[in-house]
């Protein structure tokens, strides 16, 4: 009945898989075959271990490198700090926040006081160096590098301020 509605070509097709099929399985009774498929599995356990292992440790590399660099940082600002506490202990700074604190000048000065409205009326507002060039380097990209560059920050986990 299903050599009836199988065209001879693809019966013949059948056959030949079903007695490959056979073939295989009779070479799994084979004890060198089974021992080359136990071997097969244990090589990729290990090799799947060792990458494994491999991507730990750059994860960990990854986190090292940035508390070494936050450390940088951190002992940086502790400099700029002790360097501004050494600098509000000077005469200098004592000058300084007398005249703005209250009003006081050495001897021999005119102080003149103008109103704040005046003295902001002629200002421009500043903004930071960092977001100038930024700006300034991403309108120089054509819009492929910049969309392929947004991708890049994307797939590796970067973020842009």
């Amino acid at each position: 009945m299903l050599k009836d509605k199988l065209p001879k070509i693809q019966f013949k097709q059948l056959r030949h898989y079903r007695e490959l099929a056979r073939q295989y399985t009779d070479q799994l009774s084979d004890i060198r075959v089974v021992g080359l498929l136990v071997f097969l599995g244990i090589t990729l356990l290990i090799t799947w271990s060792g990458v494994k292992a491999i991507d730990t440790n750059y994860g960990l590399q990854k986190q090292v490198a940035t508390l070494q660099q936050e450390n940088a940082i951190q002992k940086l600002t502790n400099g700029n700090l002790a360097l501004q506490n050494d600098y509000y202990n000077t005469n200098q700074y004592l000058e300084v926040s007398a005249r703005q604190s209250f009003g006081l000048g050495a001897s021999g000065e005119t102080e003149v006081l103008v109103p704040t409205s005046v003295a902001m009326a002629d200002t421009i507002t500043l903004t930071n160096p960092e977001q100038q060039r930024a700006a300034k380097a991403a309108a120089r990209q054509p819009k492929y590098q910049q969309n392929f560059e947004a991708w890049m920050d994307f797939l590796l986990h970067r973020q842009r301020t």
